[in-house]
Formats: structure tokens, sequence, C-alpha cells
């Protein structure tokens, strides 16, 4: 089995730090699991700039072949590279991979993401954007939601669409995993929040909410142009600034409740490695990984307000110690099930699933 993955979330070099991974982690376990995998990623080069993302010349770059362009695929996508077109499958993810899987004439997967869902409904793109990507979404054989959220926001503006799509959601490292039980210390409770510092992360709204709470200490990990002005809410949070994976998985298993109230999440690994090291973990309400995350009994899901937060807050310091043995135990059996080689397997079962004739 031959599959071609087209995605501009990709990193194109190992040194990249301001790109997702997500997406790699799924070519690399297939990989990894004997399947041939190429990858192409589309980039708009006007989109790079806007959006302060690395620039990279056309080229073949390791197993990355880099293809730029000035317009949104208004002409023959194939011209600008020469790899033969014997591919069993094309994945591809996001508005600009899907719109370039559609001119190929091979079968297709469409990834979607939050990003679709602005190019679908949001007025900038009805002119000309939306229009290509529902006529690709129609010629999709099949379609494959980053996450449970972003199925149902698909199946709402498309019913039709129900019956070719499924929920193709990532997983963390197995080794990462550990088992044990937060909230020791009801008198000194550590709360954690972990993103990149944008005001559609409302972490504002975390710091809010803790101000003047006492028996809880917020720890704020991450950076970004806002930083200074979250700093001033409130000078008792401890702002880590970036930290590597590794230092935040160690803050992790050394924090309690983990909460980011961050809207507009395609997925949101951060909350799964909260998970991963036996934080209790609070997404927000149908945003992010809710569907895996269920309230009150493997964690708990909040509107981005900080009256709420804290409500969810008392709770779990109120919690009598076997509803708080139930709830980490519920979190650790959930985690446990979004492995990546399981993620893998199940994305590629998935394919297979609705591509009959294709043999892995």
């Amino acid at each position: 089995m031959k599959i071609l993955f087209i995605t501009d979330l990709y990193p194109v070099k190992e040194t990249e730090t301001t790109t997702p991974r997500t997406l790699y982690d799924f070519v690399k376990g297939w990989r990894t699991d004997g399947i041939d995998v190429d990858v192409i990623k589309p980039n708009f080069i006007l989109n790079s700039f806007l959006r302060s993302k690395p620039f990279y010349k056309t080229g073949q770059y390791n197993d990355v072949l880099n293809i730029n362009y000035w317009t949104p695929f208004w002409f023959d996508v194939k011209r600008k590279f020469s790899c033969k077109l014997d591919y069993d499958i094309v994945v591809a993810h996001m508005p600009s991979g899907i719109l370039f899987a559609d001119k190929l004439g091979l079968p297709f997967v469409a990834g979607v993401h939050n990003s679709d869902l602005e190019v679908l409904t949001k007025p900038f793109y009805s002119i000309h954007f939306r229009k290509r990507l529902k006529t690709a979404l129609y010629n999709a054989k099949a379609i494959s939601c980053r996450s449970y959220v972003i199925r149902e926001k698909l199946i709402k503006l498309f019913p039709e669409f129900e019956p070719k799509t499924f929920v193709a959601p990532s997983g963390i490292d197995k080794a990462e995993i550990i088992q044990r039980i937060p909230c020791q210390n009801r008198g000194k409770i550590k709360v954690l929040t972990c993103a990149n510092f944008k005001k559609r992360k409302n972490i504002d709204k975390v710091i809010e909410a803790c101000k003047g709470l006492e028996g809880f200490e917020l720890t704020v990990i991450g950076d970004g142009k806002i930083r200074k002005s979250l700093e001033k809410l409130d000078k008792n949070v401890k702002f880590t600034g970036r930290l590597s994976h590794d230092k935040v998985l160690e803050k992790m298993r050394d924090g309690d409740v983990f909460i980011l109230p961050s809207i507009g999440e395609t997925f949101g690994m951060v909350y799964l490695e909260a998970m991963s090291q036996g934080c209790i973990t609070v997404c927000t309400k149908d945003d992010g990984i809710a569907g895996i995350i269920k309230n009150g009994e493997n964690g708990f899901l909040t509107f981005p307000i900080s009256n709420e937060i804290r409500k969810i807050l008392l709770n779990i310091k109120n919690m009598d110690d076997d509803s708080l043995k139930i709830l980490s135990y519920n979190s650790f059996q959930t985690i446990q099930n979004y492995t990546s080689d399981k993620c893998c397997k199940e994305y590629l079962q998935q394919i297979l699933r609705f591509c009959k004739d294709l043999t892995p």
C-alpha cells in the first residue's frame, strides 16, 4: 500500500518548533508499520509571511516535498513536481491539502481541522474558497475529523457527509503515561496551564479564576506577545516561559489540575499530555478534546468564564477521597486508549474500511 500525504501542517525540518507534529506522528506511525508514505507540503507564499510561518524554497527536504504557490491552485498543481502518481490513496489535511488532493485525480481522504470549518462558515471565504472546499469534501472517499467536536460541527453543516465521516484523534507516547492520584494536599492545590499566549487560549480567565483563591497555586507555562499583560493580572502567578516537552511533563507530574479554556482548538495534545501525567484535566465545553473528556467522569468541561472555572476548582478541592480516586482512575483508563500507536492503527483501519479495494 502506498499513501501520498498532503498538508501544510507538517515540519519540513526537525528543528522546527512552531509547527505542530501531530500529523507528522501519523506518518511516522504508518511508516513504522511498513506503509510506504510520501509527503507533500503545499505552501501559499503570502500565507507564510502573514502568519510568520517558516519559509522554504520549493524542493525536496529529506522526505518532504515543499511546493510553493502564489495563488490558491488556480492552475495545474502537478506541474511543479515530477514524481509519478502511483499511489493507492491520498490523505490530505487542512484546506490547502484538501484542495490540492482534489486536483490530482486520485481517491483521497480529507482530514478536517478547525481551519476547514472556518473556511466553510466565515464570510471572508465565501467568494471562492468555501465553494471549492465543499466540492472537494463531496469528492472525497471519506472525511477524517480531528476531534469529536469537529465531526459534530461538520455534520451539522452538512448532514449528508455523516455516512463517510470518522474521528481521527492524535495519541501520545504510551511510555509517558503514569498513574497517580493528584490533590493529596488539599491545602495547596497546584494548578497548571500551558499554551502559546494568544487571546483565544483564555489564559487570562484561568488567572482571574485563581486570583485570591485560598489553597491554590497557579503556574503558567508558555510565552507570547500578551505575556506582559497577563503578568499584570496577578503578581502571585508563576510564569515559567517556554519549556521543553520533557520539562512540561515534569511540571504536570508535580501538578494537580490542568486547565486550558481555549476556543477554536482542532484537538489539543496538551490535554492528553496532562491526563498522561495524572492531572485532573479541564477543557472547554464543545471544543478541543470534549468528547474524550466527559464532564465529572474523567475530567471536567467548562465555559471560558473565570467564575465557571473557579467553581470547578472549588468543586475539586471539596471532592471526597473516593470520588477523586474514581475520577483519576477513569482518566488513566481513558488515556490508555489514546496512545500514538493505537491512534495510527485506528486511522489506517478507517481508511481501509472506507476504501475497501485497498490492502495494507
